[in-house]
């Protein structure tokens, strides 16, 4: 694939970047793809390496040797049929996702592997600006009407597939606008949401039907005083009534539990989760008035979790204005470089420093909090110590104790489970994390307990990544197409 000798002629080319000086002043993507040039030199480097094992590193199975190949040949549009035979929507992951494929790709066992995910990206965009991404309506229609619970990317890859499948397909949301996690969890410089405003435009073209501000649950846990719902929802549908009105229901929310940090001093007026953090954020940027927003401006920031979520903190932090910003991971620093004999084709345990980082950031590790302390109810700073593993468990090392001064602390250390009581409202059997039980199987598969509803995306499995959401929400339209007319034709 691509030239037979490119690996060994060629470099990898990263996408360039904005300078940290220039992209802090705002919230646009920074991210310089690819040009023509540099795309086909980079997709030469893929090899006719036998057993292609991107395969099996990309959820959705995308045939990534073959769309190299068709831009080495500059043969553009070929590319991008066979990207969208498996992939809804590469502007999201040609943008946000890890690229497990670059793990696993053959390359990557001694060499820097093919850039696959910066090909896709090139791919999608040049898609788009061409006008080859079009509506593909279905040709005959069911007569089945599909309820589609939840609005990220599980949700949206289900109901387009279901609604190409000729389903009446509607999709409710709590929030006020689309998108789930990848509209309100994920800040505009990774991800700007007008790619979200297309693809609804082209799945509404299809046939799908989008409800906002709507909460899908039990009435009491809805809108009511003391909801445990914290969104933007100005109406409920009871599950009954969903079940009565649907021939089949998807429930396709996220997890969006947050992990707490139970420690003295946790209430402090100072101490948020992430995710009452960045939504707001998002909605200032789409031009919402957002009366005591949460702002870093000025404040010394400390974001305790070192995943994705916690490196969004960080360059939110950042472009408001912080005085200084310190993000703290449990877990002791891991190598520059992974064991590659030891680790492919598998996602490897390396040091991983995000764009956010590179425009100013501490980093600790091997480090836990203690306690929160303040003054008149008011955080000014935290009690730390070092950690270690010992004996295969994370253990205190005495002596170690340091208190740092912060003003806004964001805890982003994961999350455990769907937010909202929508699950116990169904009556949907849960796993011990919480998520809906259901299975992946060939036959049944992303079924629940519950007759006719199906579970997908972070609901059925956990916190994930956009990749998994989209190859669950696909899996699970066949699932549900097979379940409304005995077969499908639909893609797994």
């Amino acid at each position: 694939m691509g030239k037979i000798t490119g690996f060994m002629e060629y470099e990898r080319i990263e996408e360039g970047y904005r300078s940290p000086p220039e992209r802090l002043k705002g919230y646009k993507e920074f991210v310089i793809g690819l040009s023509d040039a540099q795309a086909s030199v980079q997709a030469a480097r893929c090899m006719d390496c036998g057993t292609p094992f991107c395969h099996s590193g990309c959820p959705v199975s995308n045939v990534i040797p073959d769309f190299n190949d068709l831009v080495y040949q500059s043969d553009w549009q070929s590319a991008f049929t066979v990207l969208d035979s498996t992939n809804n929507f590469p502007e999201f992951t040609g943008r946000i996702c890890p690229a497990p494929c670059e793990a696993a790709c053959v390359l990557n066992v001694n060499d820097d592997a093919v850039g696959i995910k910066s090909i896709e990206h090139a791919i999608i965009d040049r898609a788009w600006e061409h006008g080859w991404v079009t509506p593909q309506p279905a040709r005959q229609h069911s007569g089945k009407r599909v309820a589609v619970v939840g609005s990220g990317p599980a949700g949206l890859a289900a109901a387009q597939q279901l609604a190409r499948a000729g389903h009446s397909v509607t999709v409710f949301e709590k929030n006020d606008r689309l998108g789930g996690l990848l509209r309100y969890g994920i800040p505009d410089f990774k991800l700007e949401k007008s790619h979200i405003d297309k693809r609804v435009a082209q799945m509404q073209a299809e046939g799908v039907e989008f409800r906002t501000g709507v909460f899908v649950g039990s009435a009491q846990d809805g809108l009511g005083k003391g909801s445990k719902v914290t969104n933007w929802a100005k109406e409920t549908i009871t599950p009954a009534q969903l079940q009565q009105d649907f021939d089949a229901v998807l429930l396709a929310g996220g997890a969006e539990q947050s992990r707490d940090l139970p420690v003295p001093g946790r209430d402090l007026v100072g101490v948020h989760f992430a995710m009452e953090f960045l939504p707001q954020q998002n909605k200032v940027n789409a031009g919402d008035k957002m009366k005591g927003q949460l702002s870093a401006a000025g404040k010394h920031v400390i974001v305790i979790g070192g995943g994705d979520t916690g490196s969004d903190c960080v360059g939110t932090s950042n472009r408001h204005g912080a005085a200084s910003v310190t993000q703290f991971e449990v877990m002791p620093q891991p190598p520059a470089v992974e064991d590659r004999p030891l680790t492919w084709p598998y996602w490897p345990l390396k040091l991983r420093t995000s764009s956010s980082h590179e425009e100013g950031c501490t980093r600790e590790f091997a480090i836990s909090t203690k306690a929160f302390t303040g003054e008149k109810g008011k955080l000014k700073g935290l009690t730390t110590v070092q950690v270690q593993f010992k004996a295969g468990q994370l253990v205190e090392v005495p002596g170690t104790e340091k208190h740092y001064p912060a003003d806004l602390v964001l805890l982003a250390m994961g999350f455990v489970s769907p937010v909202a009581p929508v699950l116990e409202a169904f009556g949907v059997e849960q796993d011990a994390r919480g998520n809906a039980r259901a299975t992946v199987d060939l036959i049944g598969g992303y079924a629940t307990n519950v007759a006719k509803v199906f579970a997908a995306g972070d609901i059925r499995r956990g916190q994930s990544l956009v990749v998994w959401a989209i190859r669950e929400g696909r899996q699970a339209a066949r699932a549900v197409d097979e379940f409304l007319m005995g077969c499908s034709d639909l893609p797994r």
